[in-house]
């Protein structure tokens, strides 16, 4: 791979030249539906063990209050709560996915977003517009390496989306060309997060600093901070620094021409977006036969699947959201896939414990992230043959505006009943007429 690519630029220019008019009215709609999606998985994860540890310990050492916390009444200092919000997007598995590369898009740029509008103004549209050039970069990095970068055991949320908080942030601290630059260096630096932390409150701590980081850095090249020319491709940068051989044309091709965000998925259920199409056919068969005793089951699925999510042996809610036995077992016995079916308390239920024995996972590289086949064998000799060829919520099967509203009212009377939530709906879609984007974070927090 040749030093003098030129593809740090590319994405640089693309992020410092393009403005709203420049958007598809489906693109800016899509956008909102991210940002619709945001705040319901922000406000879902906000109080979270893993997100109340992290703010105490953050607080002990900020020195302002100057950025807002999702769904709750503590602020603290920008890249603090760049750090807090990202991490409670993502810390339950519930947040949006490009499904070309399993990236989780937004929860590292939004929370680096909404961080920047508290100490500068921000309308609707700026933010709006910094939402999509932030994912276009870090998809278009991600597709670049995929699917190596992720089967190494990089977190690709983490690594990626530091470059998306950096260029989003970026765009709306106005960088020229050569600063977008710099910032996509720094970020490049501090790229870092690793699966083996899946599972665990660790996985976090990479989305986390996904969004402060990305938030830093165009803050510092803001300041003139500089950074190499070409930190993606050069000779000891990014991609041959962690021995990737990327396909650059994926970054590159119909740049500024077709939009990455079209290609997100919303999640339906709580838990690694590589199981619900196998969770859409297990609830599908499990109402249809709410009396049948299961003996077996074998889930078949692109190798993401069995590489993500073969985890039988689980000790924890964590842990589940990233074991297709367990999601499998728990839509089994309860009829469903909610927040309350990956608990430590359903993980420990013995039920749960012997089904999870009684399922297997094969690969099969014929079947996109987003499908599955599954056999479940029952008492009677019955062997069920189920399959999905586009799960529930994916960007070939999208969950409605009214869908992801709805999981917006769901997160915000989670915690609250008595939060009313229809002022943010609305202030959402009405996003690019916002003058102020601080105001619109500001209904997240109950007022009671």
């Amino acid at each position: 791979m040749r030093q003098n690519q030129r593809v740090t630029e590319s994405l640089a220019q693309l992020a410092v030249g393009t403005t709203w008019d420049d958007l598809p009215p489906q693109v800016t709609h899509q956008a909102k539906r991210s940002a619709m999606n945001f705040f319901a998985v922000a406000l879902t994860g906000c109080r979270d063990a893993t997100v109340e540890t992290a703010l105490a310990c953050l607080a002990a050492f900020s020195g302002g209050k100057q950025a807002a916390l999702v769904g709750r009444r503590e602020r603290i200092d920008a890249l603090g709560a760049a750090f807090l919000n990202a991490a409670g997007a993502n810390v339950l598995d519930f947040c949006d996915t490009h499904v070309p590369t399993a990236i989780h898009p937004t929860a590292p740029i939004a929370p680096a977003l909404l961080a920047l509008a508290e100490f500068k103004p921000v309308n609707g549209r700026d933010f709006l517009l910094a939402l999509v050039l932030g994912q276009e970069v870090e998809c278009r990095i991600g597709l670049a390496m995929s699917p190596s970068h992720y089967n190494k055991g990089w977190h690709i949320t983490a690594t990626c989306g530091v470059f998306g908080a950096a260029a989003g942030s970026g765009k709306l601290l106005r960088l020229n060309a050569t600063q977008m630059v710099w910032a996509l260096g720094a970020a490049a630096t501090q790229a870092s997060g690793l699966c083996e932390c899946l599972g665990t409150p660790a996985k976090s701590v990479g989305v986390g600093n996904a969004a402060r980081n990305g938030l830093w850095s165009a803050l510092l090249a803001a300041q003139g901070f500089a950074g190499p020319p070409e930190p993606l491709t050069g000779v000891q940068g990014y991609f041959n620094a962690l021995g990737e051989t990327p396909d650059l044309s994926r970054i590159t091709d119909g740049l500024g021409k077709s939009w990455e965000i079209l290609k997100t998925s919303y999640k339906p259920y709580p838990c690694g977006f590589v199981i619900h199409p196998v969770l859409d056919c297990v609830l599908d068969w499990r109402r249809d036969h709410p009396a049948a005793t299961v003996e077996k089951v074998l889930a078949t699925g692109n190798p993401l699947l069995a590489a993500r999510a073969d985890r039988s042996n689980i000790s924890t809610g964590r842990e589940a959201q990233v074991s297709v036995q367990h999601a499998v077992a728990a839509a089994l016995l309860t009829g469903k896939a909610g927040l309350d079916q990956f608990t430590d308390a359903c993980v420990r239920d013995p039920r749960a414990q012997a089904l999870r024995g009684k399922i297997a996972v094969a690969r099969d590289a014929r079947f996109s992230t987003v499908s599955a086949a599954v056999e479940i064998a029952t008492a009677n000799g019955a062997v069920h043959k189920l399959s999905q060829q586009a799960a529930r919520g994916s960007d070939a099967n999208p969950m409605s505006d009214k869908d992801l509203e709805e999981k917006l009212r769901a997160a915000a009377a989670g915690w609250n009943p008595r939060h009313d939530i229809e002022p943010l709906i609305g202030a959402i879609w009405r996003l690019d007429e916002s003058e102020d984007v601080s105001k619109v974070a500001s209904l997240t927090v109950p007022r009671d």
